[in-house]
């Protein structure tokens, strides 16, 4: 019974999809570079958020928010801490739009009110609080689940509105320091705080400049300096959390000077606005995505000349503004914009990759009602449990739709490739190779390519210079959506639809074995990994 289903799986993943397609599969090749890697991502390079935004917030006549911000969320749902755990250490972000209006209930004398809406106020919103019952229960499901904490601190605390969205005075950092300092008292393991959130630049909805912002994270660098006695125990800078602007961001690392900013942090946003009805055209198109490039190529040269000491993170990205796309962000499509950016920020340096958002909105990698995963859940964890930190140079001889990505392995010998399709009626039979066993030089046009020279070079395509009998078989995880339909919640993993346990256990996502020599078919509008455990990169062992 169980080779009968192995067959028909396999029949599914290879058959169906070249029966689907309307043309023929167009040849592709793809090279990786194992000598050297290029860059390297944190060891928890995936993400997630938790908002703040209250159930008011709507947009284009929805309000997707309900109970999942960090005031209100279930944070007993069993759902919800199985999702966490499935990542071992999930990195999570705790901040948003209305961060920077959020009061820590420690040492104060007000009482603590939810944000509930005002005309006048940032965002339409006012001044929320945080109690500290509230934050214990946080800390007891992070505690539980092995969560890496990101905290974003207010920095508008004490400044003042002068006109429209400029905001000026010094920051007041006393309840900040309180807060830190409870923190610290209950034992909660914060390893990164992050100070303010979209105010850089021409700033969202407020914004300050960028001198009088650098010397206040100098005094909160100080804070934390002075609160976590041991030099071991220190946790990481963040700042500022907005938009890239390179001239901004250039005049924070010189007023803040050097080791202060442990991590220049900013947003992606790059899809445009929830009733955008060209979400889909723009994920699936080539040139679209890569204007996303220059982003991570200016902020890693921003960090190259002014700033040695810190590094690039994305601390914030829905792809989608204003909750995320209905229809668009919380289905299988979203993965091809998510895994593409991911594969992207990672080649320029881009150490921590923050998904908005873990629950909440349309854009959430769990459902805001259900607690259920969306497709870009798996693809989360996928990423996370294949994609090592090493990042490996490629070249790609195909169309542009074609998108590929090569990492080491994660925490085994070996490389993992990430390829996306995003034409919707053309495959590829990919050929792998190692830049080993090829002349880039001398290489031929690739319609001329002699048919002995083609079935050589697939022969030794994952060998190396060192042939055994270990290298004969590769793992290959094939995502589609459901019934093809790109707008599903349905994500396929080789065939077979990826779905929680009746007790909330996140499915087992296990690969197909493929021979090694064997072409790989990568039907239209699909994603695959594939990890090669003996591939010989002199820059993963």
């Amino acid at each position: 019974m169980e080779v009968w289903l192995l067959l028909l799986a396999l029949i599914c993943l290879h058959a169906a999809p070249r029966w689907a397609s309307a043309q023929q599969p167009e040849e592709a090749t793809v090279i990786v570079k194992g000598s050297t890697k290029i860059a390297e991502t944190d060891e928890n390079y995936v993400c997630a958020t938790i908002d703040w935004w209250p159930p008011e917030k709507c947009n284009y006549n929805q309000c997707p928010w309900g109970q999942s911000s960090i005031l209100n969320l279930d944070l007993d749902h069993p759902f919800l801490a199985q999702a966490i755990q499935a990542f071992d250490n999930l990195r999570i972000r705790l901040g948003g739009s209305l961060q920077d209006r959020v009061v820590y209930d420690v040492g104060t004398e007000s009482p603590c009110s939810p944000f509930r809406n005002m005309s006048n106020g940032l965002f339409g919103f006012s001044v929320g609080c945080l109690g500290m019952d509230r934050w214990d229960k946080l800390n007891d499901l992070f505690q539980k689940t092995g969560a890496i904490v990101t905290f974003g601190v207010n920095a508008l605390y004490g400044r003042y509105n002068v006109r429209r969205s400029i905001w000026a005075g010094k920051w007041n950092s006393t309840n900040a320091y309180d807060f830190v300092k409870y923190t610290i008292s209950k034992g909660y393991p914060v390893g990164s705080w992050e100070f303010g959130n979209e105010l850089s630049g021409h700033g969202i909805g407020a914004k300050v400049d960028a001198k009088l912002y650098g010397k206040d994270v100098i005094e909160f660098k100080s804070i934390l300096r002075q609160l976590y006695k041991a030099p071991l125990s220190q946790p990481l800078l963040l700042a500022p959390g907005g938009f890239f602007d390179q001239q901004w961001y250039s005049q924070l690392l010189q007023t803040s000077g050097h080791g202060v900013v442990n991590a220049l942090t900013h947003h992606v946003y790059n899809l445009g606005g929830g009733d955008d009805i060209h979400l889909i055209r723009k994920i699936l198109d080539p040139k679209y995505l890569d204007r996303a490039e220059d982003t991570y190529r200016d902020m890693q040269l921003t960090i190259q000349r002014h700033g040695t000491w810190a590094s690039a993170w994305v601390s914030e990205s829905g792809g989608v503004f204003n909750n995320g796309g209905p229809l668009v962000s919380n289905t299988f499509i979203n993965s091809i914009w998510y895994l593409d950016q991911l594969g992207m920020a990672s080649k320029y340096n881009t150490k921590v990759f923050c998904r908005q958002t873990l629950i909440g909105g349309n854009y959430g990698l769990l459902d805001a009602q259900t607690f259920l995963p969306n497709p870009d859940y798996y693809s989360a964890l996928l990423w996370h449990r294949l994609m090592g930190n090493g990042v490996l140079s490629i070249d790609v001889i195909a169309p542009r739709r074609l998108r590929a990505y090569a990492h080491c392995r994660r925490q085994q010998q070996g490389i993992t490739l990430l390829l996306i399709n995003l034409s919707n009626t053309t495959g590829y039979n990919v050929t792998l190779q190692n830049d080993i066993n090829v002349s880039l030089g001398k290489r031929p046009d690739l319609e001329k390519r002699s048919s002995f020279t083609q079935s050589l070079r697939k022969a030794v395509s994952w060998l190396g210079s060192k042939p055994s009998s270990d290298t004969k078989k590769r793992e290959e995880y094939h995502l589609t959506a459901k019934d093809g339909n790109l707008q599903s919640k349905t994500m396929l993993l080789n065939g077979v639809p990826l779905e929680l346990g009746d007790d909330g256990s996140v499915p087992a996502m296990n690969p197909v074995l493929v021979a090694v020599d064997s072409q790989l078919y990568l039907a239209p509008t699909s994603i695959a990994f594939v990890v090669l455990p003996k591939f010989e990169a002199k820059a993963c062992s």
